[in-house]
């Protein structure tokens, strides 16, 4: 199988590599080779490797940037995932691509099903919306996984900027009315592989799929998880997690309007998976005990 994986140099596209490669061969072009926001050049790639799977991990991911660069958004959420579902569709191909939870409104306090009707409350969030729609109404053999707060042992996010912090500062304060479940890029890619082997045995069915782990934390409470594990790993920190100070959203402006409600309901993934996923704090020592131990 020949696997061509979007992204690769990002957080979800690294675990993808190590997760995909006894799938077949995966190809991970970086952007010095393969400029997304070109669409001929897109297409020569796809004519020259012929892939029989994509993982698309690719998108545009500073929120706040959007606001005001729409286009170059909308490019890469919204126009290169119809772009690879219509190849997948003409080459009898397979997709994968990756959403978030900012398709949502953000409001009240329910799980959000996969059957919620949308509303994006920014430009990031209507972008990835308009991604996920091209490529369900494509006809593609394509799984959609919508995740939320996306983290990992490399790259940049809000894991590492909390430690760099913790070891500067006695004191943060954190936006605590945001509640979500921060979900590993392991477990993303662990979970992408079991999802593309039951759907190679006819188990799953091509679809719209959340991937978060069990649980909900606010970012306050996610902060005060990773002092109070790191220093349990042996991290010298300087901040304690009772310094650490909830702060609501209004108190914290940014461009781009943040959804208060980032729950994700599991029950339709672990019942086509027949799994049990696992609890965000867990995964948070998991995530932790790699980083640190690379150190």
């Amino acid at each position: 199988m020949s696997i061509l994986i979007l992204g690769g140099n990002g957080q979800v596209g690294f675990e993808l590599q190590r997760a995909l490669a006894p799938l077949g061969k995966c190809i991970a072009p970086g952007r010095q080779s393969l400029d997304l926001k070109d669409a001929a050049a897109v297409v020569r790639l796809l004519d020259e490797l012929q892939p029989s799977l994509i993982a698309n991990a690719a998108a545009w991911t500073t929120v706040d940037a959007a606001e005001k660069a729409r286009d170059e958004a909308f490019r890469l959420n919204a126009e290169l995932p119809a772009q690879l579902a219509d190849y997948c569709v003409s080459h009898s191909a397979t997709l994968i691509h990756y959403s978030s939870d900012y398709v949502y409104p953000g409001d009240g306090d329910m799980a959000w099903r996969e059957s919620s009707a949308p509303g994006p409350l920014s430009v990031y969030g209507e972008s990835k919306l308009a991604g996920d729609e091209a490529v369900l109404t494509s006809g593609a053999d394509a799984l959609i996984f919508r995740t939320s707060w996306v983290y990992s042992a490399r790259g940049h996010n809000f894991m590492k900027t909390m430690l760099r912090l913790a070891r500067e500062r006695e004191a943060l304060s954190i936006v605590g009315d945001q509640i979500g479940a921060p979900t590993p890029a392991r477990l993303i890619a662990e979970v992408t592989l079991l999802a593309l082997k039951q759907q190679a045995e006819g188990r799953l069915t091509s679809g719209l799929y959340h991937l978060a782990p069990r649980g909900e934390t606010s970012w306050h409470g996610f902060a005060q998880a990773i002092f109070r594990h790191a220093e349990v790993l042996g991290e010298a920190l300087r901040i304690q997690p009772d310094q650490v100070v909830s702060i609501p959203t209004a108190n914290y402006p940014t461009p781009a309007h943040r959804p208060l409600n980032s729950r994700l309901s599991l029950d339709k993934v672990e019942q086509a998976l027949g799994i049990t996923l696992p609890d965000w704090e867990s995964q948070l020592q998991l995530t932790l005990a790699e980083l640190l131990e690379a150190a």
